[in-house]
């Protein structure tokens, strides 16, 4: 679940990459969350494709509010990897990717899903989908040595919730590409069962 602090941050950077022309959408817990069950979670991942023009308008306009540094972000573009974006009265951080424009990246991003964050019209954001959730929680399980508890309650989280609507090629060829071909089977037998534990 989103703290209304939370959530009022993501909404000013959702607000404000939009306005610049930054195609970006959420990822992570949040997203896993909106797909799935809700928890709390302490950071927020956006995806974004990012310039060097993007930079001084973003600064300009988050530099009062929050931690943002410059350099960072014209470093963060140029290596595609990440910066982040602090709220100095909550702390409340906000970790941007820069997108690497692979395939599976730009796939990624088209199939961005428009999601209301709360019950207000203007509130929508755009989120990763449920499949490319799932394949980044399993890639994310993997890396940190297969023993997140949360990373995998994520996934189930979302397999359970989704379901049937979950497309299952996309799912099946992406995570041969990502070698968490074996993980996805195992979530998916074990969300499958009713009260089932890791």
């Amino acid at each position: 679940m989103m703290e209304s602090e939370q959530a009022e941050v993501l909404l000013t950077i959702a607000r404000l990459f939009s306005s610049l022309g930054i195609h970006y959408h959420v990822g992570g817990s949040v997203a896993s969350s909106i797909h799935g069950v809700p928890r709390f979670t302490q950071d927020i991942d956006v995806v974004a494709e990012m310039g060097e023009e993007h930079v001084a308008p973003l600064v300009a306009a988050l530099e009062s509010q929050f931690y943002i540094d410059a350099g960072m972000i014209r470093d963060a573009i140029k290596r595609k990897a990440s910066f982040n974006i602090i709220h100095l009265r909550s702390l409340n951080k906000v970790d941007v990717f820069v997108s690497s424009l692979e395939p599976w990246a730009i796939e990624e991003a088209a199939r961005r899903i428009a999601r209301p964050l709360e019950e207000d019209a203007d509130s929508t954001i755009y989120v990763a989908s449920p499949e490319d959730t799932i394949l980044h929680k399993l890639k994310w399980y993997r890396m940190g040595g297969g023993v997140s508890d949360r990373q995998w309650s994520d996934v189930l989280g979302v397999l359970r919730i989704q379901g049937p609507s979950l497309d299952q090629g996309y799912l099946q060829r992406w995570a041969a590409a990502i070698a968490v071909e074996d993980l996805l089977k195992q979530a998916m037998e074990e969300a499958g069962k009713p009260n089932s534990r890791r």
